[in-house]
């Protein structure tokens, strides 16, 4: 009976259970659990090619989201409900009416507009075959009935025209010399989203008029086989769960596939270094003599050589991907300060009656060093080698935001370093930084508290009374 009490308490549910037995420990797996999760599902979702495309992949592939959007979440602190992109083809969408005759054709695009904040950017992709260049009446309605002729002929540059209505400073001026004349002047900047969206009564502060809207294309055409189509596109201010980036890009696309990389570096890391040190320092020990003092000289030059900016030159002058920035850490890393802390246990347990009675019986070194000591080491040092994780997770964020790090897959270092490049912070983009770096953050602690915990299991002094 005693016998496997023992062995459910040393066994994978009875180390969970002693772990879940302190609050750190619960808080740790929880975290933990969701970054795992997180992980598997990103991998089965996007897979690595597909990552790669979507976040190297040109503009044109990302042009229908809002650029710059914050998450949708942080309307929770604004107190309003803020714009979200509003889509409108006319292929697609049955409240888009599209009237076809001989000589014309109709395209008339509904939608309520029921936000507190105007929209960000308006932008029409025009889709046309045409043996003569067609024009195009566009028309904007307001909920209040009061309608705008934009454009009076507005002629095709190409089959796929793009139609940026914000960046139009024509239009601007012209509606803003209309209402100016029509209601006076006003207390506020005018762009062609406030034009467009905003009450004219009130001429303090830009107030926007919810409601239906209507946007109406009107083509001429000379041949029965001509067509149009059109997709309108009204950007919000906000975006999914991490918002976007400048390139339109969705960041959550890079949290997610930041996640599985931050776990399997860290813990490459940390497990390659952690047991290449214990081997190390065991063979120094149990030898001794010129074997231990060769590799203690060789672990005091190490600890000496500066090892961020040697690692920081590789990845400079070789432009390294992931795999090899892990391989180049441990070799930078194998002759550490734990080499000495680990051959002082080494030094005791070697004269220990049971390390003795298998040198007598005839052991071979090899099999006394992997079966008898360093078994004995791995319960002390395993909360270190957990502690340390966030060490690496951090390092290939930093090397990263360098620039240092792999340029092909997204990782939450080089979020941040976007986010820095174009000045994400001086221009309000707080999102940007913050999620990723909440996601180091939350990484950080789930092993902090997992590496404490054990450290407590292993050590009953450090145990709450």
């Amino acid at each position: 009976m005693r016998r496997g009490k023992k062995s459910r308490e040393y066994g994978s549910e009875g180390i969970l259970r002693e772990i879940l037995s302190y609050k750190t420990g619960i808080i740790s797996v929880c975290i933990l659990s969701f970054l795992v999760l997180l992980s598997l599902y990103t991998l089965i979702t996007i897979p690595y090619s597909e990552a790669v495309r979507l976040w190297r992949g040109s503009e044109d592939m990302w042009i229908k989201n809002p650029r710059n959007a914050p998450p949708e979440w942080i309307e929770i602190f604004y107190g309003k409900k803020l714009p979200r992109t509003i889509l409108l083809s006319s292929t697609e969408d049955e409240d888009v009416v599209k009237v076809t005759t001989p000589n014309k054709i109709q395209i008339t695009y509904g939608f309520n507009y029921e936000y507190d904040d105007f929209p960000s950017e308006i932008i029409i992709f025009f889709n046309a075959s045409y043996n003569v260049l067609p024009s195009v009446n566009i028309t904007w309605v307001k909920p209040d009935g009061e309608s705008f002729l934009l454009y009076d002929a507005y002629m095709l540059r190409s089959p796929n025209d793009k139609l940026y209505l914000s960046n139009d400073l024509d239009l601007e001026t012209e509606l803003t010399k209309i209402l100016i004349q029509k209601y006076g002047s006003f207390d506020f900047s005018l762009t062609i989203e406030r034009l467009l969206f905003m009450s004219y009564d009130n001429r303090k502060t830009p107030t926007v008029i919810k409601g239906p809207y209507q946007l109406i294309l009107e083509v001429d055409h000379s041949s029965s086989s001509d067509d149009l189509d059109a997709e309108i596109v009204i950007y919000g201010r906000v975006y999914g769960l991490a918002g976007t980036d400048h390139l339109r890009r969705p960041i959550i696309i890079a949290i997610m596939w930041g996640t599985p990389v931050a776990l399997a570096f860290g813990l490459a890391a940390s497990l390659m270094i952690t047991l290449t040190q214990i081997i190390i320092a065991t063979i120094s020990g149990w030898y001794g003599g010129k074997v231990d003092s060769l590799l203690q000289r060789v672990t005091e030059v190490y600890m000496i050589l500066p090892f961020l900016p040697i690692l920081m030159m590789v990845s400079i002058l070789y432009s390294i991907d992931l795999l090899t920035l892990l391989i180049v850490i441990v070799i930078l890393s194998v002759f550490g300060p734990g080499v000495k802390s680990t051959r002082v246990m080494v030094m005791q347990i070697k004269s220990y009656p049971y390390v003795e009675a298998a040198r007598v019986y005839g052991a071979s070194n090899m099999r006394i060093i992997f079966l008898y000591i360093i078994p004995k080491i791995l319960p002390t040092v395993i909360p270190s080698l957990i502690s340390s994780v966030p060490e690496f997770v951090f390092l290939e964020a930093a090397l990263s935001f360098l620039g240092l790090g792999d340029p092909r897959i997204p990782t939450w270092g080089k979020i941040i370093n976007d986010a820095f490049s174009n000045g994400a912070l001086y221009k309000g983009y707080y999102y940007w930084v913050l999620v990723p770096s909440f996601m180091l953050i939350l990484t950080a602690l789930a092993f902090s508290f997992l590496g404490f915990t054990l450290d407590k299991i292993v050590n009953p002094r450090l145990k709450e009374q």
